[in-house]
């Protein structure tokens, strides 16, 4: 993992009001991304990583609503959002037959959780996010809850090491 600490430097340098926006680019739920600024100053990535975690270990059930409300349905990517289609890239080339299959079961799992499935989508296929819904379907909420956190927290994981090495 390369470090980049004039990007590291840029963002903990940014003002609050700017800072909150890029924050929320990464994670939607307001209170992510007070806890990670407040964490500042970062005195590299790891420490940023670091904050991320923490954040997302103290989310309340609202809070993880709010960060999932930031994210497209799997097999649906929202379109001309350049992280939600390079997160879902596994879904490009699926056949109908598996994106119905998938568009069902996300049905069945929003009617039962009441939100959309989160799962860090990064390297996988249509196919593999299919079955990881499919068993994680009969969870329980409190455990599909804590699953969900930590599928954020690595869906952010990937988006902080993207700004920061990007810019």
């Amino acid at each position: 993992m390369t470090n980049h600490p004039h990007a590291l430097e840029a963002l903990a340098a940014a003002d609050a009001a700017e800072l909150r926006e890029i924050l929320l680019d990464v994670c939607a739920s307001p209170g992510w991304a007070e806890a990670v600024a407040a964490a500042r100053p970062w005195t590299d990535r790891r420490a940023l990583l670091d904050a991320n975690a923490a954040a997302m270990a103290t989310l309340s059930t609202a809070d993880l609503h709010e960060a999932m409300a930031g994210h497209a349905r799997i097999g649906t990517p929202k379109p001309g959002d350049a992280a939600s289609e390079r997160e879902q890239a596994g879904v490009r080339g699926a056949d109908d037959t598996l994106l119905d299959e998938l568009h069902r079961a996300n049905a069945a799992y929003e009617a039962k959780f009441g939100h959309v499935f989160l799962i860090c989508a990064t390297g996988r296929t249509a196919a593999g996010m299919l079955a990881a819904l499919r068993e994680r379907q009969p969870n329980d909420p409190a455990t599909e809850a804590e699953i969900v956190r930590g599928e954020l927290r690595k869906i952010n994981d990937i988006r902080i090491n993207r700004l920061l090495d990007d810019n």
